[in-house]
């Protein structure tokens, strides 16, 4: 069966959190880690529909601060967190600073 018509495995973060390791000089894993995978897990569950959206429309779902899940988008490009492709684009005038955010989600060639 060619890779083109392989059916594809559904995506879940669990499949990722196996591999995840959080780090930084502030991280404490006993207190930071369940907080953190969450974070990501809430995040990811809901930009896996490759819609577009903005840090506030973002948090307003998940209720993550939209300083936490700017951080989580910056973690799911990482290799260990994924080596997802995360678009940002402007929503209306550029002038105004807003922006939106999209999560093509990557799959190996296993079909994770």
């Amino acid at each position: 069966m060619s890779e083109e018509q392989r059916p594809q495995k559904q995506v879940n973060i669990f499949d990722y959190i196996k591999q995840i390791r959080f780090n930084g000089p502030e991280y404490v894993p006993a207190i930071d880690d369940v907080r953190l995978t969450g974070q990501i897990k809430r995040i990811f569950d809901l930009m896996k529909d490759q819609q577009w959206r903005t840090l506030r429309e973002i948090s307003n779902v998940t209720g993550d601060p939209e300083a936490s899940i700017s951080a989580q988008l910056r973690h799911l490009r990482k290799d260990r967190f994924g080596n997802h492709i995360i678009n940002r684009q402007p929503r209306g005038d550029r002038a105004n600073g807003l922006f939106e955010y999209q999560l093509i989600v990557q799959t190996s060639k296993d079909g994770i």
